[in-house]
Protein backbone atom coordinates (compact mmCIF):
# COMPACT_ATOMS: atom_id res chain seq x y z
CA UNK A 1 0.00 0.00 0.00
CA UNK A 2 1.85 3.56 -1.08
CA UNK A 3 1.96 6.31 1.30
CA UNK A 4 -0.94 8.29 -1.27
CA UNK A 5 -3.52 5.48 -1.28
CA UNK A 6 -5.72 5.96 1.53
CA UNK A 7 -8.48 2.64 1.05
CA UNK A 8 -7.52 -0.79 -0.63
CA UNK A 9 -9.93 -3.53 -1.40
CA UNK A 10 -8.56 -6.71 -1.96
CA UNK A 11 -10.62 -10.16 -3.22
CA UNK A 12 -13.79 -8.56 -1.14
CA UNK A 13 -16.01 -10.96 -0.92
CA UNK A 14 -19.83 -10.46 0.69
CA UNK A 15 -21.98 -13.79 0.65
CA UNK A 16 -25.67 -13.85 2.18
CA UNK A 17 -26.51 -17.45 3.40
CA UNK A 18 -29.43 -18.93 1.85
CA UNK A 19 -30.83 -21.88 3.94
CA UNK A 20 -33.70 -24.35 3.51
CA UNK A 21 -37.27 -24.12 5.21
CA UNK A 22 -38.15 -26.54 7.92
CA UNK A 23 -37.79 -27.67 11.11
CA UNK A 24 -33.60 -27.70 10.82
CA UNK A 25 -32.29 -24.78 8.73
CA UNK A 26 -29.96 -26.12 6.08
CA UNK A 27 -27.04 -23.72 4.14
CA UNK A 28 -28.53 -24.64 0.56
CA UNK A 29 -26.42 -21.75 -1.33
CA UNK A 30 -24.96 -18.16 -1.14
CA UNK A 31 -25.99 -14.57 -2.85
CA UNK A 32 -22.83 -13.87 -3.88
CA UNK A 33 -22.96 -9.96 -3.71
CA UNK A 34 -19.53 -9.20 -3.89
CA UNK A 35 -16.79 -11.69 -5.17
CA UNK A 36 -13.61 -10.86 -5.55
CA UNK A 37 -13.39 -7.50 -5.84
CA UNK A 38 -10.36 -4.97 -5.91
CA UNK A 39 -9.37 -1.64 -6.41
CA UNK A 40 -7.67 1.54 -4.66
CA UNK A 41 -8.79 4.88 -3.42
CA UNK A 42 -6.11 7.50 -3.49
CA UNK A 43 -6.11 10.09 -1.24
CA UNK A 44 -8.08 13.29 -1.91
CA UNK A 45 -9.62 11.67 -5.22
CA UNK A 46 -13.20 10.49 -6.18
CA UNK A 47 -13.28 7.10 -6.96
CA UNK A 48 -17.18 6.52 -8.86
CA UNK A 49 -18.43 2.63 -8.60
CA UNK A 50 -21.16 2.31 -11.23
CA UNK A 51 -23.47 -0.43 -12.53
CA UNK A 52 -27.07 -1.91 -13.21
CA UNK A 53 -29.10 -2.34 -9.57
CA UNK A 54 -28.10 -5.18 -7.47
CA UNK A 55 -24.84 -5.43 -8.68
CA UNK A 56 -23.26 -5.21 -5.39
CA UNK A 57 -22.16 -1.25 -5.80
CA UNK A 58 -24.06 -0.42 -1.94
CA UNK A 59 -22.87 -3.78 -0.28
CA UNK A 60 -19.54 -2.96 -0.65
CA UNK A 61 -19.21 0.56 0.45
CA UNK A 62 -21.03 -0.89 3.27
CA UNK A 63 -18.16 -3.64 3.57
CA UNK A 64 -15.85 -1.51 3.31
CA UNK A 65 -17.18 0.63 6.74
CA UNK A 66 -17.15 -2.64 8.16
CA UNK A 67 -21.18 -1.93 8.46
CA UNK A 68 -21.49 -4.90 7.30
CA UNK A 69 -19.15 -8.45 7.69
CA UNK A 70 -16.65 -9.57 4.22
CA UNK A 71 -17.24 -12.46 4.27
CA UNK A 72 -13.45 -13.12 2.42
CA UNK A 73 -10.49 -10.25 1.53
CA UNK A 74 -9.79 -7.26 2.88
CA UNK A 75 -9.98 -3.53 3.70
CA UNK A 76 -7.73 -1.77 4.63
CA UNK A 77 -7.70 2.31 5.35
CA UNK A 78 -4.40 4.04 6.18
CA UNK A 79 -2.87 0.75 6.15
CA UNK A 80 -5.21 -1.08 9.02
CA UNK A 81 -7.13 -3.84 8.12
CA UNK A 82 -10.76 -2.28 8.50
CA UNK A 83 -11.86 -6.17 8.32
CA UNK A 84 -10.15 -7.94 11.41
CA UNK A 85 -9.79 -4.44 13.17
CA UNK A 86 -10.75 -4.87 17.47
CA UNK A 87 -13.71 -3.36 18.85
CA UNK A 88 -11.49 -0.24 20.72
CA UNK A 89 -9.59 0.00 16.88
CA UNK A 90 -13.19 -0.05 14.91
CA UNK A 91 -14.35 2.73 17.22
CA UNK A 92 -11.16 5.01 16.42
CA UNK A 93 -11.81 4.38 13.08
CA UNK A 94 -15.15 4.81 12.68
CA UNK A 95 -14.84 8.30 13.28
CA UNK A 96 -12.39 8.27 10.49
CA UNK A 97 -14.92 7.16 7.87
CA UNK A 98 -18.45 8.22 6.89
CA UNK A 99 -21.53 7.25 5.02
CA UNK A 100 -23.98 9.30 3.05
CA UNK A 101 -27.06 7.31 2.73
CA UNK A 102 -28.92 7.03 -1.25
CA UNK A 103 -32.56 8.19 0.96
CA UNK A 104 -32.80 10.88 2.85
CA UNK A 105 -36.41 10.39 3.72
CA UNK A 106 -35.61 7.20 5.34
CA UNK A 107 -32.02 7.69 7.17
CA UNK A 108 -33.07 10.09 9.13
CA UNK A 109 -34.97 9.56 12.61
CA UNK A 110 -38.36 11.22 12.45
CA UNK A 111 -38.82 11.29 16.30
CA UNK A 112 -35.25 13.06 16.21
CA UNK A 113 -34.74 16.68 15.93
CA UNK A 114 -32.20 17.82 13.35
CA UNK A 115 -30.05 19.87 15.75
CA UNK A 116 -30.00 16.11 17.71
CA UNK A 117 -29.14 14.06 14.06
CA UNK A 118 -26.25 15.93 13.68
CA UNK A 119 -25.09 15.97 17.60
CA UNK A 120 -25.26 12.20 17.91
CA UNK A 121 -21.62 11.25 16.40
CA UNK A 122 -20.42 14.17 18.54
CA UNK A 123 -21.93 12.79 21.14
CA UNK A 124 -20.78 8.71 20.58
CA UNK A 125 -17.02 9.95 19.90
CA UNK A 126 -16.93 12.92 22.47
CA UNK A 127 -16.07 15.25 20.37
CA UNK A 128 -18.11 17.70 22.26
CA UNK A 129 -17.02 19.63 25.77
CA UNK A 130 -20.45 20.42 27.15
CA UNK A 131 -23.63 21.53 25.96
CA UNK A 132 -22.51 24.58 24.72
CA UNK A 133 -19.33 24.09 22.75
CA UNK A 134 -22.18 20.84 20.92
CA UNK A 135 -24.51 23.55 19.75
CA UNK A 136 -21.49 25.64 18.15
CA UNK A 137 -20.71 22.52 16.86
CA UNK A 138 -23.81 21.57 15.49
CA UNK A 139 -24.62 25.01 14.08
CA UNK A 140 -21.16 25.20 12.26
CA UNK A 141 -22.10 21.99 10.82
CA UNK A 142 -25.72 22.90 9.28
CA UNK A 143 -24.12 26.40 8.28
CA UNK A 144 -21.34 24.55 6.66
CA UNK A 145 -23.95 22.55 4.16
CA UNK A 146 -26.08 25.34 3.35
CA UNK A 147 -28.47 25.14 6.44
CA UNK A 148 -29.06 27.69 8.87
CA UNK A 149 -28.39 27.01 12.59
CA UNK A 150 -31.83 28.21 13.30
CA UNK A 151 -33.33 25.02 12.03
CA UNK A 152 -31.88 22.63 14.88
CA UNK A 153 -34.54 22.14 16.75
CA UNK A 154 -37.00 21.57 13.33
CA UNK A 155 -37.76 18.08 12.50
CA UNK A 156 -36.88 16.05 8.86
CA UNK A 157 -40.61 15.78 7.94
CA UNK A 158 -40.36 19.77 7.78
CA UNK A 159 -37.71 19.81 5.42
CA UNK A 160 -37.45 19.09 1.28
CA UNK A 161 -35.78 16.24 0.09
CA UNK A 162 -32.35 18.27 -0.38
CA UNK A 163 -32.61 19.81 2.52
CA UNK A 164 -32.31 16.65 4.40
CA UNK A 165 -29.69 15.08 2.25
CA UNK A 166 -27.75 18.48 3.56
CA UNK A 167 -28.93 17.24 6.97
CA UNK A 168 -27.08 13.71 6.06
CA UNK A 169 -24.00 15.39 4.94
CA UNK A 170 -24.00 17.45 7.68
CA UNK A 171 -23.79 14.17 10.42
CA UNK A 172 -21.44 12.49 7.92
CA UNK A 173 -19.09 15.32 8.69
CA UNK A 174 -19.22 15.83 12.68
CA UNK A 175 -16.46 13.61 13.06
CA UNK A 176 -14.39 15.45 10.46
CA UNK A 177 -13.72 11.79 8.68
CA UNK A 178 -11.05 11.89 6.05
CA UNK A 179 -12.94 9.29 4.05
CA UNK A 180 -17.14 9.29 3.03
CA UNK A 181 -18.97 6.78 0.74
CA UNK A 182 -21.49 8.87 -0.86
CA UNK A 183 -24.23 5.94 -1.91
CA UNK A 184 -26.09 7.64 -4.22
CA UNK A 185 -26.36 10.65 -2.74
CA UNK A 186 -28.68 12.65 -5.60
CA UNK A 187 -30.02 9.20 -6.55
CA UNK A 188 -33.67 10.38 -4.61
CA UNK A 189 -33.53 14.25 -5.07
CA UNK A 190 -34.99 16.01 -7.80
CA UNK A 191 -33.57 16.89 -11.03
CA UNK A 192 -33.74 20.49 -10.15
CA UNK A 193 -31.56 20.37 -6.52
CA UNK A 194 -29.18 17.49 -7.65
CA UNK A 195 -26.89 20.12 -9.22
CA UNK A 196 -26.78 21.74 -5.92
CA UNK A 197 -25.89 18.63 -4.37
CA UNK A 198 -23.01 17.54 -6.00
CA UNK A 199 -21.51 20.98 -5.71
CA UNK A 200 -21.79 20.98 -1.97
CA UNK A 201 -20.11 17.53 -2.45
CA UNK A 202 -17.05 19.19 -4.43
CA UNK A 203 -16.82 22.18 -2.31
CA UNK A 204 -16.66 20.57 0.58
CA UNK A 205 -13.70 17.38 -0.49
CA UNK A 206 -11.53 20.76 -1.92
CA UNK A 207 -12.33 22.46 1.62
CA UNK A 208 -11.73 19.96 3.60
CA UNK A 209 -9.62 17.49 1.68
CA UNK A 210 -12.07 14.10 1.59
CA UNK A 211 -11.73 11.18 -0.13
CA UNK A 212 -14.94 9.87 -1.27
CA UNK A 213 -16.33 6.89 -3.20
CA UNK A 214 -18.99 8.04 -4.90
CA UNK A 215 -21.48 5.07 -5.62
CA UNK A 216 -24.36 5.72 -8.86
CA UNK A 217 -26.08 4.44 -11.77
CA UNK A 218 -26.48 7.94 -13.76
CA UNK A 219 -22.89 7.91 -15.68
CA UNK A 220 -23.34 11.48 -16.44
CA UNK A 221 -22.77 12.55 -12.22
CA UNK A 222 -20.34 10.40 -12.38
CA UNK A 223 -17.86 11.68 -15.30
CA UNK A 224 -18.59 15.19 -13.59
CA UNK A 225 -17.96 14.20 -10.49
CA UNK A 226 -15.38 11.39 -10.31
CA UNK A 227 -11.24 10.65 -10.53
CA UNK A 228 -11.75 7.37 -11.55
CA UNK A 229 -14.70 5.15 -12.27
CA UNK A 230 -14.62 1.64 -11.51
CA UNK A 231 -17.70 -0.31 -13.53
CA UNK A 232 -19.22 -2.76 -11.87
CA UNK A 233 -21.52 -6.15 -12.97
CA UNK A 234 -22.75 -9.03 -10.90
CA UNK A 235 -20.54 -8.93 -8.18
CA UNK A 236 -17.21 -8.12 -9.99
CA UNK A 237 -15.13 -4.95 -11.43
CA UNK A 238 -15.56 -5.37 -15.20
CA UNK A 239 -13.16 -2.10 -16.03
CA UNK A 240 -11.31 0.55 -13.77
CA UNK A 241 -9.58 3.77 -15.42
CA UNK A 242 -9.22 7.46 -15.13
CA UNK A 243 -11.97 9.71 -16.35
CA UNK A 244 -10.83 10.71 -19.33
CA UNK A 245 -9.45 6.93 -20.68
CA UNK A 246 -12.71 5.27 -19.62
CA UNK A 247 -15.03 7.15 -21.51
CA UNK A 248 -12.79 8.01 -24.23
CA UNK A 249 -10.98 4.60 -24.36
CA UNK A 250 -14.18 1.97 -23.39
CA UNK A 251 -12.97 -1.34 -23.86
CA UNK A 252 -15.49 -3.75 -21.62
CA UNK A 253 -18.36 -4.62 -23.91
CA UNK A 254 -20.87 -4.05 -20.72
CA UNK A 255 -19.07 -0.47 -20.29
CA UNK A 256 -19.69 0.45 -23.68
CA UNK A 257 -23.98 -0.59 -23.20
CA UNK A 258 -23.29 1.33 -20.01
CA UNK A 259 -22.57 4.58 -21.87
CA UNK A 260 -24.54 4.27 -25.03
CA UNK A 261 -27.35 4.85 -22.82
CA UNK A 262 -26.43 8.06 -21.56
CA UNK A 263 -28.09 10.99 -23.32
CA UNK A 264 -26.17 13.42 -25.68
CA UNK A 265 -27.12 16.98 -25.10
CA UNK A 266 -26.70 17.59 -28.96
CA UNK A 267 -29.31 16.45 -30.97
CA UNK A 268 -27.30 15.91 -34.02
CA UNK A 269 -24.90 13.95 -32.26
CA UNK A 270 -27.63 11.94 -30.20
CA UNK A 271 -29.06 10.81 -33.21
CA UNK A 272 -25.71 9.78 -34.49
CA UNK A 273 -24.88 7.55 -32.24
CA UNK A 274 -25.76 3.44 -31.63
CA UNK A 275 -27.43 2.40 -28.62
CA UNK A 276 -26.01 -0.60 -27.28
CA UNK A 277 -28.77 -2.97 -26.14
CA UNK A 278 -28.31 -5.76 -24.24
CA UNK A 279 -30.38 -8.99 -24.28
CA UNK A 280 -31.35 -11.42 -21.55
CA UNK A 281 -31.78 -10.52 -18.08
CA UNK A 282 -29.01 -10.35 -14.90
CA UNK A 283 -28.26 -13.57 -14.07
CA UNK A 284 -29.35 -14.26 -10.19
CA UNK A 285 -26.44 -13.82 -7.60
CA UNK A 286 -27.68 -16.72 -6.35
CA UNK A 287 -26.43 -18.97 -9.22
CA UNK A 288 -23.99 -16.80 -11.55
CA UNK A 289 -22.57 -18.11 -15.09
CA UNK A 290 -19.24 -19.33 -14.99
CA UNK A 291 -16.37 -17.76 -16.62
CA UNK A 292 -17.16 -14.71 -17.29
CA UNK A 293 -20.48 -12.97 -15.78
CA UNK A 294 -21.27 -10.86 -18.33
CA UNK A 295 -21.28 -13.38 -21.30
CA UNK A 296 -24.95 -14.39 -21.02
CA UNK A 297 -25.62 -11.24 -22.61
CA UNK A 298 -22.24 -9.90 -24.12
CA UNK A 299 -22.27 -8.88 -27.88
CA UNK A 300 -18.62 -10.52 -27.82
CA UNK A 301 -18.68 -13.53 -26.56
CA UNK A 302 -16.71 -16.34 -27.52
CA UNK A 303 -15.43 -19.90 -26.70
CA UNK A 304 -13.34 -18.93 -23.69
CA UNK A 305 -15.28 -16.82 -22.02
CA UNK A 306 -17.87 -19.55 -20.82
CA UNK A 307 -14.57 -21.35 -18.85
CA UNK A 308 -11.98 -19.15 -17.94
CA UNK A 309 -12.78 -16.05 -15.32
CA UNK A 310 -11.01 -12.94 -17.06
CA UNK A 311 -8.44 -11.76 -14.75
CA UNK A 312 -8.63 -7.33 -13.87
CA UNK A 313 -5.47 -6.87 -15.97
CA UNK A 314 -4.00 -3.64 -17.71
CA UNK A 315 -4.82 -3.34 -21.55
CA UNK A 316 -1.69 -1.10 -22.53
CA UNK A 317 -2.34 1.93 -20.15
CA UNK A 318 -1.35 0.15 -16.62
CA UNK A 319 -4.41 2.60 -14.96
CA UNK A 320 -6.93 1.21 -17.34
CA UNK A 321 -8.05 -2.13 -15.59
CA UNK A 322 -10.41 -4.70 -17.55
CA UNK A 323 -11.68 -8.17 -16.96
CA UNK A 324 -12.14 -9.27 -21.04
CA UNK A 325 -10.80 -12.08 -22.95
CA UNK A 326 -10.67 -9.79 -25.99
CA UNK A 327 -7.63 -8.14 -24.47
CA UNK A 328 -6.07 -11.17 -22.73
CA UNK A 329 -4.26 -13.82 -23.66
CA UNK A 330 -7.46 -15.59 -25.36
CA UNK A 331 -7.24 -12.07 -27.87
CA UNK A 332 -8.89 -12.62 -31.10
CA UNK A 333 -5.67 -11.46 -33.53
Amino acid sequence: MTDDVLVEVNDLEVYFPVHSKGVIPRHVNDVKAVDGVSFSIRRGETLGLVGESGCGKTTTGLAILRLIEATGGSVHFNGIDVTRAGKRQLRKLRKRMAMIFQDPYASLDPRMSIGSIVAEPLEIHRLADGRRAMADRVGELLEMVGLSPDYRNRYPHEFSGGQRQRVGIARALATEPDFIVADEPIAALDVSIQASVMNLLEDLQRELGLTYLFIAHDLAAVQHFSTRVAVMYLGKIAEIADRESLYERTLHPYTRALLSAVPVPDPVRERARTRIILEGDVPTPLDPPSGCRFRTRCPEVFEPCSEVVPPLDPEGNPEHLVACHLYGDFARV
